[in-house]
């Protein structure tokens, strides 16, 4: 995989999640399972970065939108409901872009 750096983040080091192993540690993180919602995160910081892209034309910095939409991702995850049976990035991506 080529290195490509958004952010000061290596994207070909991000890990990448199956709908298997979101749905698990969805699951882990409503109870309470904090190295899990770490695991969620890291494993979503390419959808972040896929809608800070969306934003790249305005003249924001690039930087500072990725870290507000970390903090819609963290929001996002805080207040799923993996009962409702929708992927995470249907709800997430929205709470994603109400940040940026």
């Amino acid at each position: 995989m080529h290195k490509v750096e958004i952010c000061g983040v290596n994207t070909s080091k991000l890990p990448v999640l199956s709908n298997e192993e979101k749905k698990e540690l969805l699951i882990k993180i409503k109870n309470g399972d904090m190295d899990a919602r770490e695991k969620f995160i890291n494993g979503n910081l390419r959808l972040v970065l896929s809608v800070v892209q969306r934003f790249s034309n305005r003249n924001e910095n690039a930087d500072d939108l990725f870290q507000i939409g970390c903090i819609g991702l963290i929001k996002a995850i805080d207040n799923f409901d993996p009962s409702l049976n929708v992927q995470f990035s249907t709800y997430g991506v929205p709470m994603i872009i109400r940040r940026n």
